[in-house]
């Protein structure tokens, strides 16, 4: 296991914030440090930081890891620094006119994750992640747990890279490469477990939470949606688009299942809208 390292918080300032986790870069401008919030253990930061080296070892555009570390009180990993960088979602809030460029560019990026084999021995199976927090969660009544285990049993485990957490907050560029961030959730299986994750957060997104998380509003990402989905499925026809979102409605109802247990360590009660999701998108 790679060591934790101690770091002097006074060589670092903040840049950013998310749910889980701060990030702070380096005064020297070469790096840059996400620690989770008080709370989180060791393990959660080992495990992102291991799963970032596989992608840097897989040849798919990430920021180098360089090292896990702690302040004392939060654990987390030190990454290269990418200067000057935007993320796409940025991009489209400053300058409305690259939503159809810089969808369409996204969607081929995405497209280049799912055609990358997956190194099976360093990388979860999507699948039996999903079920494991499934069967963990103490809200969820069995008979929805059949239904899920059924869901499940159908789906194959295709060994391609997933990004697990899909969505055009999680790509940013510096004008010369594009690289993929967030990968901590990166898994192997079939492409629609990301885009059942692309199409809740261009779709179900409150305006709230569409503004904090990628500074767009509720249009904006579903244009964002209707352009990415165009390219990546490379059709124009209203009919095929609609019957590929239609494939995704399962795993939509078990993705997002899955991510509310997994956040709540399996003790997180599920919402009545949650219960909805469930009825309307799972066999």
């Amino acid at each position: 296991m790679d060591e934790v390292q101690m770091i002097n918080p006074e060589d670092y300032f903040q840049t950013g914030e998310g749910g889980t986790a701060l990030t702070y870069n380096h005064k020297d401008g070469k790096t840059l440090a996400k620690l989770f919030m008080p709370g989180f253990a060791a393990d959660t930061a080992a495990r992102e930081f291991r799963i970032n080296r596989v992608v840097y070892d897989s040849g798919l555009p990430t920021p180098k890891p360089i090292r896990l570390i702690t302040d004392g009180t939060r654990f987390g990993a030190e990454y290269e620094l990418i200067p000057n960088k935007r993320s796409f979602t940025r991009i489209i809030s400053e300058e409305p006119e690259q939503l159809v460029p810089l969808s369409e560019r996204f969607a081929h990026l995405a497209r280049q994750i799912h055609k990358t084999p997956a190194d099976t021995s360093r990388l979860p199976d999507m699948k039996e992640l999903v079920l494991y927090w499934i069967e963990r969660s103490e809200h969820l009544p069995e008979a929805y747990k059949q239904r899920f285990r059924r869901f499940l049993e159908a789906v194959p485990s295709v060994p391609t890279c997933l990004h697990g957490d899909l969505h055009i907050g999680n790509i940013i560029t510096d004008g010369k490469r594009d690289l993929w961030i967030d990968v901590g959730d990166f898994a192997y299986g079939v492409p629609e477990w990301d885009l059942s994750m692309m199409y809740y957060a261009t779709n179900f997104m409150s305006p709230e939470r569409a503004d904090n998380i990628f500074h767009l509003d509720i249009p904006t990402l579903r244009a964002h949606w209707t352009a990415f989905a165009k390219a990546y499925w490379e059709t124009e026809s209203e009919e095929e688009l609609k019957a590929h979102v239609r494939k995704l409605y399962p795993f939509i109802a078990t993705k997002i299942t899955f991510l509310v247990t997994k956040l709540g360590d399996g003790k997180a009660p599920l919402s009545e809208g949650m219960f909805r999701l469930i009825d309307n998108y799972l066999p």
